[in-house]
């Protein structure tokens, strides 16, 4: 190298470069701080590189270690592209506007595909490596005898990348996928895995899955509907049937209020009547619970209602009648004797009440009456605990509690009102229910019994509002109660029309 040439580079090296990495270097911070780009000691490296290689490019120089410095920072030019995608396409594109993570096994095939390509172009117009014909051909073969060996293996990557970019499904959707229910756990390279509502794991390769139909259970949202079948009875005419199942599923923890269940007639079977129940929900990581609960529900709701689930019409049933006395009938005697309410009727009018009286059981969690419905019979709870609750402003608050022997209802019976509270079945409850049409039969045979009960229910009303107690104290007690007796009077007879 004569010396004007050594002086060329000489004052390249000194002036030049280094102006040209501080430049680098400048623009590598405005990345960071304005683009948020993480570069590190490569960047620096290619700083370097690149400071160095542009101005002695410019020179007439031609020697390998130009060759070389060429290489390096092609290599180090390909990694901080590599970033730059890392950055504005996989996290900005993708997770900030799209709000998808991108698949770690397409970010590191793209990276790979960048990264073959810069080699080669590197071999092929910097270093001038040409690459034999022989080497090409059996890189082909090779490459087909690959491609035939990882034929499964492509089939997966390449419908991974459609998945991805479709998106039937995302982590955490619920999936239907070959009769099985399972949440989407991730979506990798080679397989979908999915977790069912056992926390049994299952990995689908993604080529079977993109193959076979899927239901998607949280798209567009995860409110989505379910249903049951339920076999009755053919004797039982199908809209009470509707109106017993659509109670039964509207009550099971976990249904949603809106949209209602919806109650189906689907087919008449061999022995039943096949009725679909259609509820929504927007867990299904509860779907077990809640099936379990609406058929719960149900058998408490049919045998309230007398209705039967039939045997199967191969099964040979043979029932004959009761030769006792209801269940609970004992106990219905006992405490309808110690109630104040029913000491004004004489043994005879008792025993025609027991005798009417309808018996009832109530699942654990089920509402015997609610807040604000209307109703003309009072109940008898005979087994099992219950909790009363009165909601204000729409807060429900417990006022009580419920055992066997305690009444509830007694005005609805008597004068009509509306339930002035809700009664929630603590555990399973048996309890008896004593209509208007029982007890306005008694009353028509002898009206006479009006006037005492609307005294009982005068000093009822006293004593719920404290004044009974301080009778003594307050004058006027007394005509307090004339008038609420001669109000109940007036209600008693308006409403059992006497």
């Amino acid at each position: 190298m004569s010396n004007p040439h050594l002086v060329e580079v000489m004052v390249t090296l000194v002036f030049a470069t280094p102006a040209l990495y501080l430049v680098l270097l400048v623009f590598g911070r405005w990345l960071k701080r304005q683009g948020g780009v993480r570069l590190g000691v490569m960047y620096q490296l290619f700083a370097l590189s690149m400071a160095l290689f542009l101005p002695l490019s410019f020179l007439e120089i031609n020697f390998t270690f130009l060759k070389v410095l060429g290489s390096i920072v092609a290599m180090l030019g390909t990694i901080f592209l590599l970033s730059l995608i890392k950055r504005f396409f996989w996290e900005l594109y993708f997770q900030e506007r799209r709000r998808v993570p991108a698949p770690k096994f397409m970010v590191d095939v793209v990276a790979l595909l960048i990264f073959f390509v810069a080699v080669m172009l590197v071999l092929t117009f910097i270093l001038q490596v040409r690459i034999p014909g022989t080497v090409l051909a059996g890189s082909g073969i090779f490459a087909v005898v690959l491609g035939l060996a990882m034929q499964d293996t492509l089939g997966n990557i390449i419908a991974g990348f459609a998945l991805h970019f479709e998106k039937p499904f995302q982590p955490g959707d619920w999936l239907i996928v070959e009769n099985r229910h399972a949440e989407v756990m991730e979506v990798n390279w080679r397989a979908t895995r999915l977790r069912t509502n056992d926390h049994i794991y299952l990995d689908i390769p993604n080529n079977q899955i993109s193959r076979q139909a899927v239901v998607n259970l949280s798209y567009p949202d995860p409110v989505h509907a379910m249903r049951l079948s339920v076999g009755i009875d053919y004797r039982v005419p199908p809209n009470t049937v509707k109106d017993a199942l659509r109670r039964a599923a509207g009550q099971a923890q976990g249904v949603l209020a809106g949209p209602p269940p919806k109650v189906f007639l689907m087919h008449f079977g061999d022995s039943a009547i096949t009725y679909e129940v259609k509820f929504w929900m927007d867990d299904h990581s509860l779907y077990n619970e809640v099936v379990d609960a609406i058929q719960t529900n149900v058998w408490y709701e049919l045998q309230r209602q007398q209705i039967k689930i039939p045997f199967p019409i191969r099964t040979l049933q043979i029932e004959s009648p009761a030769a006792t006395e209801p269940p609970g009938i004992s106990a219905l005697h006992t405490v309808l004797r110690q109630q104040p309410l029913f000491q004004c009727l004489d043994d005879a009018q008792r025993d025609t009440l027991f005798s009417q009286a309808r018996h009832y059981r109530f699942g654990r969690g089920e509402k015997l009456i609610e807040q604000g419905e209307t109703g003309d019979s009072m109940f008898v709870l005979l087994r099992g605990e219950a909790s009363v609750v009165v909601s204000q402003n729409g807060q429900p608050t417990r006022v009580a509690a419920l055992r066997g022997g305690d009444c509830f209802g007694e005005m609805s019976l008597l004068t009509g009102e509306k339930r002035s509270a809700t009664v929630v079945a603590q555990t399973d409850c048996e309890v008896a229910q004593i209509d208007k049409a029982s007890l306005a039969g008694i009353l028509q045979s002898e009206p006479s019994l009006l006037n005492q009960l609307s005294e009982l229910l005068a000093k009822r009303r006293l004593e719920t509002e404290g004044i009974m107690a301080e009778s003594a104290l307050k004058p006027g007690a007394g005509e307090k109660q004339r008038e609420y007796s001669a109000g109940f009077l007036k209600r008693l007879r308006s409403f059992f029309e006497l």
